[in-house]
This record gives C-alpha cells, structure tokens and sequence, in this order.
C-alpha cells in the first residue's frame, strides 16, 4: 500500500497553501471504528455509522476492509445481494476484488483502481475475491464508502464506473510533504475522475514522517480524515490520532494534517483517507441494503427485490449464492 505513486513527488502539481486569513476547521469529534463480520464473514473497521457516529452525511457507510493476509482458500467476499438508493466506492488498496452486476457492469478491481457503482432504483452485485487469491492467498486491503443518494436521485438508472488507479489525479501538498490521490470531486482547483450525483470530495493522503498537509477544503462541505496507517495529529488543536480513528471537522475553509517524526506503517507514511459533501439533509431510513426517505419506500425495495424487479443474476453466476 499504496498502488498508485511517484517516484519523485516534486514534479507533482501542487495543492495552494490556505491563505492565513482562512479559518482552520477544528476537530469536532474523534471516533475509533468498531471491528465486526461482513459478506460471508470478512473482518471490516467501521467508523460510522456506529453507537458514537450515528450520521455522517451525505455518506451512510465507511468500512475498512484489512489489512489483512489470507492462507490459502481463506479469503471471503459479499456474494450476490441487492442495494437501491446509494452508491457504493469501492477503493482497492493491495490484493483485488472481482465485481459482477444484474447490469452488466464489473470487472477486477486492482492495486490502487476504484469501482464506483450507482445502485439507483436496485440492482444485484456480488464482490469476492479472485480465483488466484483463494487458491493462494495473499495481502488484501480495501475500502468501501457508501454515498447517500437525495430523494430526486433514488431511483435513477444504476451505471458503474471503472476508475484504473492511472486515472487519479495526483498532486502534492504545497511543500512537497505528502502525496494526495484524487478519486473525485475537487480539491484545491484539482478534479478526480469519478462522477458524481451527490457532490462530494474524497481522496487518499500519503503524509511523509514529520510531514504536514495543509490543503483547502469547500467551507459548504462536511470534512473528515480516517486514518488508514500510521500515526500523527489532526485540526487546529492538534489533536493526536492514529490507525482506526476518523476525525469528523467542524465548519471553515482549510483542513491541517501533521505526520509523526516516526511511522509505524506498511508504507513508512501516515496514511490518510480524506472525504466530505454536501449534506442532503433529508430523512433516512435504512434497511440491510436499501437507503430510502420513509418506511413505505424500503417495505417497496424489498418487495420489488423478491419479485425480481432489481433485476436477475445472470446465468454464469448462478452458481454464487443470493442473499435474502
């Protein structure tokens, strides 16, 4: 970890430094993710939503999947199951993941690439592993961030995206200390690949030891940091956090990001995931997959999943089990 990298950061454009008069957002909360049992039985570190980070909007959820080194035959994945309403990012940071839909849409999902798919209005999808992993095992680790869909948007047509790690657009920090992958929305003036209907900005940080990232962030956007590996201190109080922490900002217009002098991690730097939007502000009700605005709407996705309105696993995959 990471895939996607320089070799030589300098000849990276680079993000502006915040002006001095812009204000800091300060650390509003520290939540360390809770560790439970996923898909056919994958550890994952969930930050929110959890007992101390109910909300988090626009997003629903953000699992931390590994790291972790499989023997052989023992790695799982999520076999086929439905979703309406939200979009999943799926951010693949060692090892790969394979993904299949009712739609068509899938692929391999390698070192440093993103799968993006808008599930809408339903659609089934499993993800697991490739064959080679489980036969040999080997070091798995990925993210998955669920994006909340506005009322209007629910039931749009699902569309995937295949975003390669070449695609990400890389910058550095205004100093040159810390690499910053864009995976979408803007940042700084800089754009990342992925398409978005909620509008949001999401990113992977790679702070180098005793470094610091002092970047600008959209004063109308939620902002928060989750920290992937490594040590270090976070907001304008400084505050220290480490591996499993999300730190969740308060209101302004820059965010500062400080590595310790020493880290402990795969990469020997502070690893960063970086993520914010705009809020939708709506009511949300949520049932096992499906993210609607009222009670009726989720007893409807679940009546039309079991009457095969999401759509059907296609005939190569019917081997693969259907959860429901």
């Amino acid at each position: 970890m990471p895939a996607i990298t320089v070799d030589d950061i300098t000849v990276l454009p680079r993000l502006p430094r915040p002006d001095r008069t812009l204000r800091e957002r300060p650390v509003k909360q520290l939540v360390t993710a809770h560790k439970q049992l996923e898909g056919a039985g994958f550890e994952v570190r969930r930050p929110f939503p959890s007992v101390d980070l109910r909300s988090a909007d626009p997003f629903i959820l953000l699992d931390q999947m590994g790291p972790v080194t499989y023997e052989p035959h023992e790695a799982k994945g999520a076999p086929w199951h439905p979703h309406r309403g939200f979009e999943t990012v799926t951010y693949m940071l060692d090892g790969a993941m394979v993904h299949h839909d009712s739609h068509g849409g899938g692929g391999t999902i390698g070192q440093g690439d993103t799968q993006w798919m808008t599930a809408g209005s339903g659609i089934l999808h499993d993800e697991v592993p490739p064959e080679e992993l489980v036969a040999t095992g080997g070091l798995f680790h990925g993210i998955q961030l669920w994006v909340n869909l506005p009322r209007t948007l629910k039931m749009a047509a699902p569309r995937y995206q295949d975003l390669d790690s070449s695609t990400l657009t890389l910058v550095s920090s205004h100093d040159g200390g810390a690499l910053v992958r864009i995976i979408a929305g803007e940042i700084g003036g800089f754009s990342g690949p992925g398409s978005t209907y909620t509008p949001i900005a999401y990113a992977h940080a790679s702070i180098a030891p005793g470094g610091q990232l002092e970047m600008p962030w959209p004063q109308h956007f939620t902002a928060m940091a989750y920290v992937l590996s490594g040590s270090g201190a976070v907001g304008a109080q400084r505050r220290s956090y480490t591996e499993g922490q999300l730190a969740v900002f308060g209101p302004g217009a820059a965010i500062t990001i400080s590595a310790d002098s020493q880290q402990h991690s795969p990469t020997g730097d502070f690893e960063v995931l970086l993520l914010g939007g705009q809020p939708i502000r709506e009511p949300v009700v949520q049932y096992g997959p499906f993210v609607m605005n009222t009670r009726s709407e989720i007893i409807q996705a679940v009546e039309d999943y079991q009457s095969g309105r999401m759509g059907n696993i296609p005939a190569e995959h019917l081997n693969g089990t259907r959860l429901g």
